[in-house]
């Protein structure tokens, strides 16, 4: 294994970060005054106040599209879940500008102006009178309205939600990064901090969603949306301001060359050269010195032997172009991202399971009998509140017990495995989707014994008949989408950090996406195979039960195909802590499962 030289021989300063982190003029920084806990208080600040101003437009969306643009139940929940998808979709085109040219600093600043904009956008168009759908008054129910939002005033909002979208795409997968990017993997005690560092972030974003689901949500329902989206908007220029504050303890990663650029020269080159046989000296393959990574303060990667195809852009025959020869490093680096492909495919049906939180669980709510107490009724979308709150004691109950224990039999410093994390909450995907079947089940055995089978009729029946599959759903989320943020920064490559983090929101964004064409496809086949149909605009005559036992059946089967790519899937290094160099991250029985967790390749930094 390549020993790691110290950083701080370098420059003169023992004090200096050894990860190749530097201010925002390019100079290296001092560990003692920047980064950590001190600099992550400031971007964790920002997500608390982030998502509260995200799920304040999110969580009740839905009921937005209905009331007030008077859209039907496969509508509205599709348009939620499209917008839902573009926003998660777009942090792919933000990681590639933070990565290639801006660096996240600036373009998480950029984009949280864009994003500002779209909330101020929002809510002038559910204040101006000439922007707002128009009102037919409180004495008229919904179904007897005859009155309509203008094409423009749709144009409108659908507009400003959009604009949103553009702003997240360069925030979201930066923000976090850069949390990460505060601890220095070379300093032991740094390294031991970040292992935290996802739980507590994921901590801090759903702080912030409890607020938006409960008095957010109340605020839309009772009060008004131009004073239920005027808090979101403030709250989102609250969170960019606290973010700017600590500007000054921020560590920073430099923009590289473009990963999308480098995933494309390894790729074309190794199908050019399809047929050229990898040497067994693999000292033979294209490498670049140890003095140009040295000057560019970059990492180099020693070969793998995963996705040996990929090898043979590296061999040297024939044209030395850019897109006929790349070195070792390179390839490395687009084995690492190719390789969490499969898994990346497996997140894509449990985000599918998490969009139904915010369309078909809230309409679902709104069926049944919100009364607390004299004259007090929940609004429906406060149900995602109890998501909120399970993952929030989950996560704490976690890092606090659990990994404490079980660290203590798999020697893991994070207990278990983060796929093995992963499986434990796609079987909860599914235990979920049948919990809510049963519960829809019941809904309409009772819709049935009293004949109530008008749009607007009422079931009597609590609204806390719903309370398991959401409390299951934040259980659920703290195993599941902390592991897979985790995952997907863990083992992208360095340079690569963004579009890592970009496949987590890409796994929403596709889930979402893909949530929209399930609903609609097994609406329209039942519509014309069935009597009525699954999915109806009036949910006291629909089957949501049979859609939902299909899911269960569906999350099954895709928990099945993550357990075929997990055990093939080889982790990657990781720091050595008492050596400080990169190694293996084993566990004592070195199996090459990857829900055992081995790794295939040495990572040296050159300094």
């Amino acid at each position: 294994m390549a020993k790691v030289e110290e950083k701080g021989s370098v420059y003169g300063r023992d004090d200096q970060t050894q990860d190749g982190t530097v201010d925002l003029k390019g100079r290296p920084v001092l560990r003692s005054n920047t980064g950590r806990w001190t600099a992550c208080s400031f971007i964790v600040g920002y997500e608390v106040f982030e998502r509260m101003a995200y799920y304040g437009i999110a969580s009740n969306l839905v009921m937005y599209l209905t009331e007030k643009l008077h859209e039907g139940t496969v509508t509205s929940s599709n348009n939620v879940t499209n917008w839902v998808g573009t926003v998660w979709m777009t942090p792919l085109l933000g990681a590639y500008i933070a990565d290639a040219h801006l660096g996240r600093y600036w373009t998480f600043v950029i984009a949280s102006g864009i994003y500002l904009v779209g909330m101020s956008l929002l809510t002038l168009a559910v204040s101006l009178p000439a922007l707002r759908p128009p009102s037919c008054g409180s004495g008229v129910k919904l179904e007897d309205c005859d009155k309509r939002a203008s094409p423009f005033q749709v144009g409108i909002f659908y507009c400003a939600l959009y604009i949103i979208a553009v702003g997240t795409g360069g925030t979201k997968p930066n923000i976090s990064t850069m949390g990460a990017d505060q601890f220095d993997d070379f300093e032991p005690k740094e390294r031991i901090q970040k292992l935290s560092f996802f739980n507590w972030w994921m901590f801090s974003i759903f702080f912030g969603t409890l607020f938006s689901n409960t008095f957010l949500v109340y605020i839309q329902d009772k009060v008004g949306w131009t004073l239920g989206y005027g808090l979101p908007t403030v709250g989102l220029a609250i969170s960019v301001t606290v973010f700017l504050f600590g500007t000054k303890f921020y560590r920073h990663k430099m923009p590289s060359e473009s990963p999308f650029s480098t995933i494309a020269h390894v790729l074309v080159a190794a199908i050019r050269k399809w047929r050229v046989t990898v040497p067994d000296d693999l000292k033979e393959l294209h490498e670049l010195s140890l003095e140009k990574y040295t000057k560019a303060g970059k990492f180099r990667i020693d070969h793998s032997s995963s996705l040996r195809f990929l090898d043979k852009a590296a061999v040297k025959s024939g044209p030395t172009s850019p897109w006929m020869l790349r070195p070792v490093t390179q390839v490395e680096q687009t084995k690492q991202m190719v390789k969490m492909v499969p898994i990346l495919v497996a997140s894509f049906i449990p985000s599918t399971m998490l969009a139904q939180i915010g369309t078909l669980f809230v309409k679902q709510g709104k069926t049944l009998d919100r009364r607390m107490g004299h004259g007090f009724e929940i609004p429906p979308a406060c149900l995602s509140a109890f998501v909120t709150i399970f993952m929030l004691i989950s996560l704490v109950l976690y890092d606090r017990y659990f990994v404490p224990i079980v660290r203590r039999y798999t020697k893991n410093p994070r207990g278990i495995t983060l796929l093995q994390r992963l499986g434990i909450g796609l079987v909860l995907h599914t235990i979920i989707m049948i919990t809510a079947f049963l519960a829809e089940r019941r809904r309409l055995s009772v819709i049935q014994e009293n004949h109530l089978f008008g749009k607007k009729d009422t079931v009597p029946l609590t609204i806390f008949i719903l309370f398991p599959q959401f409390a299951l759903m934040g259980i659920a989320d703290s195993f599941v989408e902390t592991a897979k943020i985790e995952f997907f920064y863990d083992q992208a490559p360095e340079g690569m950090k963004s579009l890592g983090t970009s496949y987590f929101t890409t796994s929403l964004g596709i889930g979402s996406f893909l949530s929209s064409f399930i609903l609609s496809t097994v609406s329209n086949f039942t519509k014309k195979h069935t009597h009525k149909g699954w999915i109806l605009d009036n949910l006291n005559t629909s089957h949501l039960d049979y859609y939902y036992l299909f899911l269960a059946v569906l999350t099954f089967l895709n928990f099945l195909f993550f357990l075929v790519v997990a055990k093939y899937y080889v982790y990657n290094a990781e720091l050595r802590e008492s050596e400080g160099e990169y190694a293996p991250e084993t566990l004592p029985d070195k199996s090459t499962s990857g829900l055992d967790r081995t790794v295939d390749s040495k990572t040296s930094l050159i300094s």
